[in-house]
């Protein structure tokens, strides 16, 4: 397998994808000293849009930008990073906050998932993605988490979980919720794939994903070495 060629054929899939959705990116950066998570998310109404990310303490919410326009909060309002002795969570839900309160009873990650499954917004439901960083993982240090529809009709919930040992420096893996634009929009199918890393992941993100959907982006290193934690934010409405 050519990583660099296969990488850089996904990246181009992505940029070309009008509405890939909420997005996940775990990784290894060029130099190999930093740990990356990458997420952002998207929208199309103006609830969905009316929306920024904030830092606090090292967690992430999302939150109104006009707290007047804002609707509803369900499934928009949410921590999507967050962290816990060495673990490090990203998802596009509140499942977060299931993951982050099992970590404290030391349930596992896809014990927690456990619980949870696709979104309830007929017709898409969307999947639930997640990823996990876990530095106390010797073995496996990438995971990820897709709870998606499996006929399309919300009753039943399928449930893949993936675990990687490591990646190439510069590289990551990348899900994210929908496969392009249709109506009801089709769930992501395909297993976490190779995406490039760049010195500046915040720039090269942003510029690709599609601008008239692009709502937020964050993205946050782990030094590999100390554990210090760096997060830089961008927002549609600044």
């Amino acid at each position: 397998m050519n990583i660099e060629k296969t990488a850089a054929e996904n990246f181009e899939l992505l940029k070309n994808n009008v509405y890939p959705g909420r997005g996940i990116v775990q990784g290894l950066s060029k130099d190999g000293k930093k740990l990356v998570q990458i997420y952002w998310i998207m929208g199309r109404s103006e609830n969905s849009r009316n929306r920024i990310f904030i830092e606090e303490n090292g967690f992430v919410r999302t939150a109104p930008f006009n707290a007047l326009k804002m609707k509803d909060p369900s499934l928009i309002i949410y921590y999507p990073v967050r962290f816990l002795n060495g673990c490090h969570i990203v998802s596009n839900g509140d499942q977060t906050d299931t993951v982050y309160e099992g970590l404290k009873k030391n349930i596992c990650f896809v014990e927690s998932l456990a619980a949870r499954k696709f979104e309830p917004d007929a017709p898409n439901f969307t999947p639930r993605i997640t990823g996990l960083i876990d530095l106390n993982d010797k073995q496996h240090i990438f995971h990820f988490s897709i709870l998606r529809c499996t006929y399309g009709d919300g009753k039943a919930c399928e449930r893949l979980y993936f675990s990687y040992e490591t990646v190439e420096p510069g590289f990551g893996f990348c899900v994210h919720t929908y496969e392009g634009d249709a109506n009801p929009l089709p769930s992501f199918a395909r297993c976490p794939y190779h995406v490039p890393l760049f010195d500046d992941n915040l720039e090269k993100y942003w510029n690709i994903l599609n601008a008239d959907n692009l709502v937020s982006l964050l993205v946050k290193t782990i030094d590999c070495e100390t554990g210090k934690v760096e997060i830089k934010i961008k927002n549609v409405h600044e």
